[in-house]
């Protein structure tokens, strides 16, 4: 993985023009991601390429929200908008995931605090320049699991049925809640154990909307990436209502909208593989299945589980490219 040619032009100008470039793992969208390295100093290289519909601003721009209000989102050291280049404060390599697979015994603990995290930013209003998380958007994204694993299959569904379904079990979670800033993205290869630090390090927090603050908690409890087992699942759901004080109409919002992610999750870990040439993507999608049926299993979400029962049989449920036989 080469660092485009503007880097160290860039580098340059933000003061590290001797600094090496070292590639680091990229995500599922075009974002890349660099660390560089000037002597006994690091910072991170985003690489956010504008011809590809990449934007870092709204990064940037949540970046500063958080930072404003004590959570620790990467310092903006230096940025070029026209290129799509940023440099980062660098968090290190301790993520949260690696840390409690190589240490069981934390598990516990940095669930709790990434709870905790989650109760505090409960108590800011949503960041006043990011958009609703509307209506239209829930089904937008619940739809691509037919769009993109149904069709990926050949299964020929009812899209109405669909959205109906949907109709019916997002309705009582669309109101009576105060907006809060949804990461959208906040689980444990996203969440950063600072040196030094007792805050959690956030990442990947571009697409953040105003939204249901049991969004993110289930993006953490419900984990596409590592199996969170389910009596840690009940037992942090339980400590954030403690903390909260919210009642039952919680625990209907939690599991629609565990639902609504994994759904949207399924298609597009589908979409990567099928479109996008990342097979390893699909291989994730039979825990995710797990959780989704899960969620099913909730009184709120009768008629998206009647839905499922008609139009996706339990063997084509799990890793689209084994049952396409690709």
């Amino acid at each position: 993985m080469n660092p485009p040619a503007s880097a160290p032009a860039f580098l340059v100008s933000a003061g590290w023009g001797g600094a090496e470039i070292r590639p680091l793992a990229g995500d599922a969208s075009f974002r890349r991601y660099f660390r560089v390295v000037e002597h006994d100093r690091t910072a991170i290289l985003m690489d956010s390429p504008p011809d590809k519909g990449e934007d870092p601003r709204p990064f940037i721009s949540i970046a500063r929200w958080l930072t404003q209000r004590g959570f620790a989102a990467p310092e903006i050291l230096h940025e070029d908008l026209d290129q799509g280049l940023v440099l980062l404060q660098d968090f290190g390599d301790a993520r949260m995931r690696e840390t409690v697979d190589a240490a069981p015994e934390s598990e516990l603990r940095l669930y709790e605090e990434a709870v905790d995290l989650l109760v505090r930013l409960r108590d800011h209003p949503a960041a006043a320049d990011i958009g609703p998380y509307s209506p239209s958007q829930y089904h937008r994204e619940a739809k691509l699991l037919p769009d993109w694993y149904c069709g990926a299959l050949g299964l020929h569904v009812d899209a109405q049925g669909y959205n109906d379904a949907w109709n019916a079990a997002l309705a009582p979670v669309l109101t009576g809640h105060t907006p809060v800033t949804v990461l959208r993205d906040y689980h444990a290869e996203n969440i950063m154990l600072i040196e030094g630090s007792e805050s959690l390090g956030l990442l990947d927090f571009q697409d953040a909307l105003a939204g249901h603050p049991a969004y993110d908690l289930v993006s953490l409890l419900q984990d596409a990436r590592r199996d969170v087992p389910p009596e840690l699942e009940t037992a942090m759901l339980d400590r954030y209502k403690r903390r909260t004080g919210v009642g039952d109409e919680f625990d209907i919002a939690y599991h629609v909208l565990g639902a609504q992610r994994n759904a949207k999750i399924i298609g597009i870990f589908t979409r990567l593989w099928r479109r996008d040439g990342k097979p390893r993507y699909a291989g994730l999608c039979p825990r995710v299945w797990g959780y989704l049926e899960r969620d099913l299993k909730h009184p709120a979400l009768k008629p998206v589980a009647d839905w499922f029962g008609a139009n996706v049989p339990q063997d084509m449920r799990g890793d689209p490219m084994t049952i396409a036989g690709e």
